[in-house]
């Protein structure tokens, strides 16, 4: 989904985003042009169906949703935690998706959460961060959203082993796409007003919010005080 989207919901509860200009943003007017490219498809084409989603579907199918799709992603977060030395993060997400496969009906239902299994999410451009690849320029596309070089590079990775887009039925492949991203787009629908009301300038505001989202993530929720090229 549109990642723009996503961070919106990160922003809501940080406020942590500035309106200076960032070095990590050399193109900056290159980046302005796609977010605009990508607002535009937002507002006519994906935000309605959205919306219309979230309106027709019942919150427990809404949760059943999210949940299966969770746990097909667990199996690639168990991947990247075990290349980025974590074993106990790995076995636990192994542990998710064994509980939730068979007990859980297909992922439908979160037992393995209800039995104590924290759900992490990790994916290909956290490993390369954890293996000391930095950054890179920042750059905003359309539908991926914002993303780093290493991240636009770690997302291309992420999308070629992601089990969804690996599905021999096209037809069957086309439509869990298209479920999933509607269904994560609807999931922060209630941040679209928050981030329109707090930003005085959206793209400045999600940029700056994602990036230091993203040098969370990458420490694990425990960046260092001094800056670093991550």
């Amino acid at each position: 989904m549109s990642c723009s989207v996503c961070t919106a919901a990160i922003l809501a509860a940080s406020g942590c985003a500035t309106t200076e200009n960032n070095p990590q943003d050399p193109f900056e007017g290159f980046n302005r042009a796609m977010f605009a490219v990508n607002e535009g498809l937002d507002k006519v084409a994906v935000k309605p169906v959205a919306q219309g989603y979230d309106a027709v579907t019942p919150l427990p199918v809404k949760v059943a949703v999210g949940n299966f799709f969770g746990n097909i992603w667990d199996t690639w977060t168990a991947l990247n935690n075990l290349l980025q030395g974590k074993g106990g993060d790995a076995l636990s997400d192994v542990g998710r998706v064994l509980i939730n496969s068979t007990v859980g009906i297909g992922g439908v239902f979160d037992v393995a959460g209800e039995m104590g299994l924290t759900k992490h999410s990790e994916e290909f451009g956290q490993t390369l961060g954890k293996w000391g690849v930095g950054d890179g320029p920042y750059f905003y596309w359309p539908l991926i959203g914002p993303r780093t070089t290493r991240d636009t590079f770690g997302w291309m990775v992420d999308t070629y082993y992601d089990p969804v887009w690996r599905v021999d039925n096209i037809p069957l492949r086309n439509s869990l796409v298209a479920v999933r991203y509607v269904d994560l787009r609807a999931s922060v629908l209630p941040a679209d007003k928050v981030i329109e009301e707090a930003a005085f300038d959206k793209y400045t505001y999600i940029r700056d919010a994602y990036l230091q989202h993203r040098r969370n993530e990458i420490f694990d929720g425990d960046p260092p005080r001094i800056p670093v090229d991550y």
